[in-house]
């Protein structure tokens, strides 16, 4: 039987970012706006959901035009684009995140914390910008003024953080990643990934359960939908939670075998705006 636009079976869209929504230059298309749009006209709620820094992302939702709620930070902080109200902010548990510090530093490794500070203009906390890795100086050095110096970071990290990470090469952040699960028990939630903006990748660890999925059921719940209404689209390992539990998974042409093994459809790449199909998925 087919489906009108106006009431498709999908009732939320949830989209990554890099890889997903915009293309190698970070642009969005004038192709996938007006498909996203026309989904929103629809009924569709759209979720943007992002490893990226909340300021990272804000930009990207604001020529849409549309309400588009904000799960960033791999779904440790979600905010209202419009008025930046936080609707969500992960906590660690009391001494979790100190021993994650710990175990970052005696990883060798110089930890970033992340924090819902988007209000007084810096988006994380470093002990120092004399850090050691190249991988490292070349965020701070990209992302000039997003930081804060807190001197005192390794014996009293700050109130409000939410996540963090540490930077690298790939087998140096995998044995991180090993390392903080030893350490911690598995009490912690982590990623090793590399965003296409920098040379280097990131081990984020996050409070134990928190995924982009945790953070689009929040949102789901507040909008009396259930998990088959949802559809989710993206094409890194910090997807595949939601590509895993929702209505219809979807991964990019370009997403990781993994992404793409899990999913129940692939769409077109990115470079070939893969959302505008999509989008006519969703609304049937």
């Amino acid at each position: 039987m087919n489906r009108s636009p106006t009431s498709p079976a999908y009732r939320a869209l949830v989209i990554d970012v890099d890889g997903t929504l915009v293309n190698r230059q970070e642009q969005l298309s004038p192709t996938t706006r007006e498909a996203l749009v026309r989904a929103s006209r629809a009924g569709i709620h759209l979720v943007l959901a992002t490893g990226r820094r909340y300021s990272r992302t804000l930009h990207l939702a604001e020529p849409l035009g549309i309400e588009v709620p904000l799960i960033t930070a791999s779904g440790a902080l979600v905010k209202d684009p419009r008025t930046h109200q936080t609707l969500y902010c992960s906590v660690f548990p009391e001494g979790v995140l100190a021993e994650i510090v710990a175990a970052v530093l005696r990883a060798g490794h110089d930890p970033i914390l992340c924090a819902d500070t988007f209000a007084e203009g810096f988006d994380f906390y470093l002990a120092t910008e004399d850090v050691r890795s190249d991988e490292l100086r070349e965020y701070l050095r990209m992302n000039p003024g997003s930081g804060r110096i807190a001197a005192d970071l390794f014996q009293r990290p700050p109130t409000g953080v939410f996540a963090g990470f540490a930077m690298g090469n790939q087998r140096q952040m995998l044995n991180l990643e090993r390392a903080l699960h030893e350490r911690l028990d598995g009490n912690l939630a982590t990623h090793v990934l590399r965003s296409p903006r920098y040379t280097g990748f990131m081990c984020e660890f996050a409070p134990k359960g928190v995924t982009k999925w945790s953070a689009v059921r929040r949102l789901a719940a507040a909008w009396n939908l259930p998990d088959g209404a949802i559809c989710a689209v993206g094409d890194d390992v910090n997807d595949l939670p939601m590509i895993r539990a929702a209505g219809l998974g979807v991964a990019m042409g370009n997403a990781l075998p993994e992404v793409k093994a899990a999913a129940d459809r692939i769409a077109p790449s990115q470079e070939e705006d893969g959302l505008v199909a999509v989008v006519e998925w969703v609304l049937g």
